[in-house]
């Protein structure tokens, strides 16, 4: 139990991390445009609300794992805080508005940071897959470029510039 306890102290840990960049990439943002989200009581509930949100979403995903279903015990973390995100905002509206004090891209921002990471640590695994897996990349990478631009000019088009 005790070894368990101290998995959970150590993922709290980690999200309180994850909330204080939160924080610190609001301030950052607010500092140079003030006009963005600004900093109040209601953001610090909001940030509780996630790290409350991603802590419940990895206790259900440890419960899951004695499930003699493959399919719940493979479902990933990830997925559990979502469920769970949904479900408690769809039960009470004062989770939204809490979430809502935080600003968007300032969330954005330490996750893409830690997908970076992860992917760097990763990069080994990367060199053991086929060569076939970067001309697949190149094509999703240009069309997917190709799309947005096409997409940005029908929008400046229907804009009438």
């Amino acid at each position: 139990m005790s070894i368990q306890l101290n998995k959970y102290v150590k993922y709290g840990l980690i999200l309180l991390l994850s909330v204080a960049l939160i924080l610190f990439t609001m301030e950052i943002k607010l500092m140079k445009n003030p006009g963005s989200t600004p900093i109040t009581s209601m953001t610090f509930v909001g940030l509780g609300v996630l790290w409350l949100f991603s802590m419940i979403g990895i206790v259900i995903s440890d419960l899951m794992q004695k499930s003699p279903v493959k399919i719940i015990r493979d479902f990933p973390i990830l997925g559990w805080v979502s469920i769970t995100s949904l479900i408690l905002c769809l039960i009470c509206d004062f989770f939204v508005q809490a979430i809502q004090a935080v600003d968007f891209l300032s969330i954005t921002t330490p996750i893409l940071t830690f997908a970076g990471i992860s992917v760097a640590n990763r990069l080994v695994d990367l060199r053991n897959t086929s060569w076939k897996v970067a001309i697949v990349a190149i094509f999703v990478f240009t069309g997917t470029y190709a799309g947005s631009a096409l997409l940005a000019q029908i929008g400046l088009f229907l804009s009438g510039n």
